[in-house]
Protein backbone atom coordinates (compact mmCIF):
# COMPACT_ATOMS: atom_id res chain seq x y z
CA UNK A 1 0.00 0.00 0.00
CA UNK A 2 1.36 3.50 -1.05
CA UNK A 3 0.66 6.03 1.43
CA UNK A 4 -2.28 8.44 1.12
CA UNK A 5 -0.52 11.60 1.64
CA UNK A 6 2.18 10.14 -1.25
CA UNK A 7 -0.78 9.75 -3.78
CA UNK A 8 -1.95 13.37 -2.56
CA UNK A 9 1.62 14.78 -3.11
CA UNK A 10 1.71 12.93 -6.42
CA UNK A 11 -1.57 14.24 -7.40
CA UNK A 12 -0.86 17.74 -6.78
CA UNK A 13 2.70 16.93 -9.15
CA UNK A 14 -0.21 15.28 -11.70
CA UNK A 15 -2.46 18.30 -11.58
CA UNK A 16 0.44 20.61 -12.99
CA UNK A 17 1.87 17.97 -15.39
CA UNK A 18 -1.68 18.37 -16.83
CA UNK A 19 -1.52 21.51 -17.11
CA UNK A 20 1.52 21.90 -18.95
CA UNK A 21 0.94 18.29 -20.91
CA UNK A 22 -2.06 20.19 -22.39
CA UNK A 23 -0.29 23.03 -23.63
CA UNK A 24 2.90 21.96 -24.98
CA UNK A 25 3.32 18.27 -24.20
CA UNK A 26 6.08 16.94 -21.56
CA UNK A 27 4.31 16.52 -18.41
CA UNK A 28 6.13 13.16 -17.78
CA UNK A 29 9.06 15.44 -16.77
CA UNK A 30 7.52 16.45 -13.45
CA UNK A 31 5.65 12.86 -13.11
CA UNK A 32 8.36 10.65 -13.92
CA UNK A 33 11.32 11.88 -11.52
CA UNK A 34 7.88 12.37 -8.98
CA UNK A 35 7.11 8.71 -8.73
CA UNK A 36 10.81 7.66 -8.40
CA UNK A 37 10.91 9.94 -5.66
CA UNK A 38 7.73 8.50 -4.49
CA UNK A 39 9.78 5.31 -4.06
CA UNK A 40 9.48 3.51 -7.55
CA UNK A 41 11.85 1.71 -9.55
CA UNK A 42 12.34 3.27 -13.06
CA UNK A 43 10.43 0.48 -14.69
CA UNK A 44 7.38 0.82 -12.44
CA UNK A 45 7.31 4.82 -12.57
CA UNK A 46 7.38 4.77 -16.29
CA UNK A 47 4.60 1.99 -16.07
CA UNK A 48 2.71 3.76 -13.68
CA UNK A 49 3.42 7.07 -15.67
CA UNK A 50 1.86 5.12 -18.58
CA UNK A 51 -1.08 4.25 -16.50
CA UNK A 52 -1.43 8.38 -15.64
CA UNK A 53 -0.52 9.64 -19.21
CA UNK A 54 -3.12 8.71 -20.89
CA UNK A 55 -5.83 11.03 -18.99
CA UNK A 56 -4.31 14.33 -19.43
CA UNK A 57 -3.81 14.04 -23.62
CA UNK A 58 -7.79 12.82 -22.88
CA UNK A 59 -8.99 15.34 -21.32
CA UNK A 60 -7.70 18.21 -23.70
CA UNK A 61 -8.65 16.11 -26.73
CA UNK A 62 -12.47 16.81 -25.08
CA UNK A 63 -11.73 20.13 -23.80
CA UNK A 64 -10.15 21.12 -27.94
CA UNK A 65 -13.15 19.15 -29.24
CA UNK A 66 -15.67 21.80 -27.18
CA UNK A 67 -13.66 24.48 -28.47
CA UNK A 68 -14.47 23.54 -32.13
CA UNK A 69 -10.67 22.86 -32.55
CA UNK A 70 -10.93 19.08 -33.40
CA UNK A 71 -13.14 16.55 -35.23
CA UNK A 72 -12.43 13.64 -32.88
CA UNK A 73 -14.91 11.22 -34.60
CA UNK A 74 -13.06 12.03 -37.41
CA UNK A 75 -9.37 11.29 -35.76
CA UNK A 76 -10.21 7.85 -35.36
CA UNK A 77 -8.40 5.97 -38.13
CA UNK A 78 -5.06 7.98 -37.54
CA UNK A 79 -5.77 7.18 -33.63
CA UNK A 80 -5.57 3.25 -34.07
CA UNK A 81 -2.75 3.54 -36.08
CA UNK A 82 -0.75 5.14 -34.32
CA UNK A 83 -2.00 2.83 -30.76
CA UNK A 84 -0.33 -0.26 -33.58
CA UNK A 85 2.93 1.65 -34.01
CA UNK A 86 3.11 2.03 -30.45
CA UNK A 87 2.77 -1.66 -29.48
CA UNK A 88 4.90 -2.63 -32.28
CA UNK A 89 7.50 0.33 -30.40
CA UNK A 90 7.27 -1.62 -26.96
CA UNK A 91 7.55 -5.13 -28.30
CA UNK A 92 10.62 -3.57 -29.63
CA UNK A 93 12.67 -2.78 -27.05
CA UNK A 94 14.83 -5.59 -26.73
CA UNK A 95 15.87 -5.77 -30.45
CA UNK A 96 16.86 -2.17 -31.10
CA UNK A 97 19.51 -0.05 -30.25
CA UNK A 98 17.15 1.82 -27.58
CA UNK A 99 20.50 3.50 -25.98
CA UNK A 100 21.79 4.33 -29.52
CA UNK A 101 18.90 6.17 -29.84
CA UNK A 102 18.33 7.78 -26.72
CA UNK A 103 21.78 9.40 -27.00
CA UNK A 104 20.54 11.28 -30.24
CA UNK A 105 17.57 12.23 -28.84
CA UNK A 106 18.62 15.61 -26.77
CA UNK A 107 19.92 16.46 -30.24
CA UNK A 108 16.66 16.46 -31.91
CA UNK A 109 14.88 17.89 -29.29
CA UNK A 110 17.36 20.76 -29.13
CA UNK A 111 16.34 21.34 -33.34
CA UNK A 112 12.92 20.93 -32.43
CA UNK A 113 13.43 23.57 -29.74
CA UNK A 114 15.40 26.13 -32.09
CA UNK A 115 13.23 25.67 -34.99
CA UNK A 116 9.86 26.55 -32.71
CA UNK A 117 11.83 29.54 -31.40
CA UNK A 118 13.27 30.92 -34.55
CA UNK A 119 11.08 29.81 -37.08
CA UNK A 120 9.26 32.58 -39.00
CA UNK A 121 5.58 32.81 -39.29
CA UNK A 122 4.82 29.69 -36.40
CA UNK A 123 1.54 30.87 -35.61
CA UNK A 124 -2.15 29.78 -35.06
CA UNK A 125 -2.88 30.69 -39.41
CA UNK A 126 -3.26 27.53 -41.29
CA UNK A 127 -0.58 26.63 -44.15
CA UNK A 128 0.31 24.84 -47.00
CA UNK A 129 -0.78 21.29 -46.59
CA UNK A 130 2.19 19.23 -48.19
CA UNK A 131 0.47 15.53 -47.87
CA UNK A 132 -2.89 14.04 -47.57
CA UNK A 133 -4.13 13.61 -44.37
CA UNK A 134 -4.42 9.61 -45.57
CA UNK A 135 -0.76 9.31 -46.31
CA UNK A 136 -0.08 11.52 -43.22
CA UNK A 137 -2.12 8.54 -41.01
CA UNK A 138 -0.35 6.17 -42.87
CA UNK A 139 3.22 7.53 -42.43
CA UNK A 140 4.10 10.07 -39.68
CA UNK A 141 1.54 9.08 -37.12
CA UNK A 142 2.52 5.11 -36.72
CA UNK A 143 6.00 6.07 -36.81
CA UNK A 144 5.99 8.70 -33.77
CA UNK A 145 3.38 6.05 -32.22
CA UNK A 146 6.14 3.16 -32.72
CA UNK A 147 8.54 5.65 -31.30
CA UNK A 148 6.03 6.57 -28.65
CA UNK A 149 6.01 3.02 -27.09
CA UNK A 150 9.97 2.50 -27.63
CA UNK A 151 11.37 5.60 -25.87
CA UNK A 152 8.29 8.00 -25.53
CA UNK A 153 9.99 11.99 -24.46
CA UNK A 154 8.36 14.17 -26.98
CA UNK A 155 5.99 12.21 -28.55
CA UNK A 156 3.06 14.73 -28.43
CA UNK A 157 5.50 17.37 -29.51
CA UNK A 158 6.44 15.21 -32.81
CA UNK A 159 2.78 14.64 -33.55
CA UNK A 160 2.24 18.25 -33.23
CA UNK A 161 5.12 19.14 -35.66
CA UNK A 162 4.05 16.97 -38.21
CA UNK A 163 0.30 18.94 -38.11
CA UNK A 164 2.18 22.20 -38.49
CA UNK A 165 4.51 20.87 -41.11
CA UNK A 166 2.81 18.25 -43.13
CA UNK A 167 -0.80 19.19 -42.45
CA UNK A 168 -0.77 22.55 -42.74
CA UNK A 169 -2.16 23.16 -39.35
CA UNK A 170 -1.18 26.38 -37.03
CA UNK A 171 0.25 26.06 -33.74
CA UNK A 172 -3.21 25.82 -31.80
CA UNK A 173 -4.85 23.38 -34.02
CA UNK A 174 -1.89 21.10 -34.29
CA UNK A 175 -2.14 20.74 -30.26
CA UNK A 176 -5.28 19.81 -30.53
CA UNK A 177 -5.00 17.36 -33.36
CA UNK A 178 -1.96 15.88 -31.49
CA UNK A 179 -3.83 14.86 -28.10
CA UNK A 180 -5.97 11.82 -29.57
CA UNK A 181 -3.45 10.11 -31.37
CA UNK A 182 -1.16 10.68 -28.16
CA UNK A 183 -3.72 8.70 -26.12
CA UNK A 184 -3.54 6.22 -28.69
CA UNK A 185 -0.40 5.65 -28.56
CA UNK A 186 0.09 6.05 -24.70
CA UNK A 187 -2.60 3.81 -24.18
CA UNK A 188 -0.52 1.00 -26.74
CA UNK A 189 2.81 1.16 -24.24
CA UNK A 190 0.50 1.04 -21.69
CA UNK A 191 -1.26 -1.97 -22.50
CA UNK A 192 2.68 -3.64 -22.96
CA UNK A 193 3.94 -2.45 -19.95
CA UNK A 194 1.06 -3.80 -18.11
CA UNK A 195 2.01 -7.42 -18.80
CA UNK A 196 5.57 -6.40 -18.28
CA UNK A 197 5.95 -4.70 -15.78
CA UNK A 198 4.13 -3.90 -12.50
CA UNK A 199 2.43 -0.25 -12.44
CA UNK A 200 1.04 1.21 -9.07
CA UNK A 201 -2.70 1.33 -10.22
CA UNK A 202 -4.25 3.19 -7.55
CA UNK A 203 -1.49 5.72 -7.46
CA UNK A 204 -1.96 5.98 -11.39
CA UNK A 205 -5.25 6.55 -11.68
CA UNK A 206 -5.41 9.33 -8.28
CA UNK A 207 -2.81 10.92 -10.78
CA UNK A 208 -4.98 10.54 -14.34
CA UNK A 209 -7.91 12.47 -12.10
CA UNK A 210 -5.64 15.24 -11.15
CA UNK A 211 -3.99 15.18 -14.49
CA UNK A 212 -7.26 15.50 -16.14
CA UNK A 213 -8.39 18.34 -14.63
CA UNK A 214 -5.15 20.24 -14.97
CA UNK A 215 -5.67 19.66 -18.95
CA UNK A 216 -8.90 21.14 -18.65
CA UNK A 217 -7.79 23.98 -17.31
CA UNK A 218 -4.78 24.20 -19.44
CA UNK A 219 -6.62 23.24 -22.64
CA UNK A 220 -8.67 26.54 -22.35
CA UNK A 221 -5.81 28.78 -21.14
CA UNK A 222 -4.42 27.80 -24.79
CA UNK A 223 -7.77 27.96 -26.66
CA UNK A 224 -7.86 31.49 -25.31
CA UNK A 225 -4.00 32.47 -26.14
CA UNK A 226 -3.09 30.31 -28.60
CA UNK A 227 0.59 30.47 -30.39
CA UNK A 228 1.52 33.18 -27.81
CA UNK A 229 1.32 30.80 -24.99
CA UNK A 230 2.32 27.43 -26.84
CA UNK A 231 4.82 28.58 -28.43
CA UNK A 232 7.30 29.68 -25.49
CA UNK A 233 5.98 27.02 -23.03
CA UNK A 234 6.72 24.16 -26.47
CA UNK A 235 10.05 25.75 -26.85
CA UNK A 236 11.23 25.40 -22.30
CA UNK A 237 9.53 21.83 -22.06
CA UNK A 238 11.57 20.72 -25.68
CA UNK A 239 14.46 22.08 -23.90
CA UNK A 240 13.83 20.67 -20.81
CA UNK A 241 13.91 17.21 -22.21
CA UNK A 242 16.91 17.58 -23.92
CA UNK A 243 18.19 18.40 -20.63
CA UNK A 244 16.57 15.71 -18.70
CA UNK A 245 17.81 13.21 -21.17
CA UNK A 246 21.55 14.27 -21.50
CA UNK A 247 21.63 14.13 -17.20
CA UNK A 248 21.17 10.72 -17.90
CA UNK A 249 23.61 10.01 -19.53
CA UNK A 250 26.04 11.37 -16.87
Amino acid sequence: MIDPNVIAVLMTVALLAGFVDAIAGGGGLLTVPGLVLAGADPVTAVATNKVQGIFSPLSAAIAYARAGLVDLSAQWPMALTAFGGSVAGALSVTLLPVETLRIGLPILLIGIALFVAFKPGLDDRPRLRRITPLLFGATLVPVVGFYDGLLGPGAGSFYMLGFVLLAGDGLLRATAQSKLLNVASNAGGLLTFAVIASPWWIAGLAMGAAAFTGAQIGARVASRRGARLIKPLLVTMTLAMACRLMWDWL
